[in-house]
């Protein structure tokens, strides 16, 4: 068993879950949930332009932040793959 992270999700990131349908959050909040038991994983892909990471959850994507030193992974922005990236 390895080191959990603690899981953060900014106050943007949750209003924009509860903006997708049920089926869909479903999958994108167990994809969450894993990231605290490896927060970079296989397809982890690291964004270009500022800090973080994405993960692609169908055409949804979760874009975060992770810090080793306190063991938090902070969930910044989630949404369609279309729109998630202008922020």
């Amino acid at each position: 068993m390895g080191v959990s992270y603690r899981i953060e999700v900014t106050p943007a990131a949750l209003r924009a879950l509860k903006r997708i349908d049920k089926r869909d959050a479903d999958r994108i909040r167990g994809a969450i949930a894993l990231l605290g038991e490896d927060p970079r994983p296989p397809g982890a892909i690291a964004l270009r332009g500022r800090a973080g990471y994405r993960v692609r959850v169908g055409n949804y994507r979760i874009l975060y932040t992770v810090d080793d030193g306190v063991l938090v992974v902070v969930i910044v922005a989630l949404g369609h793959r279309r729109e998630v990236y202008r922020s």
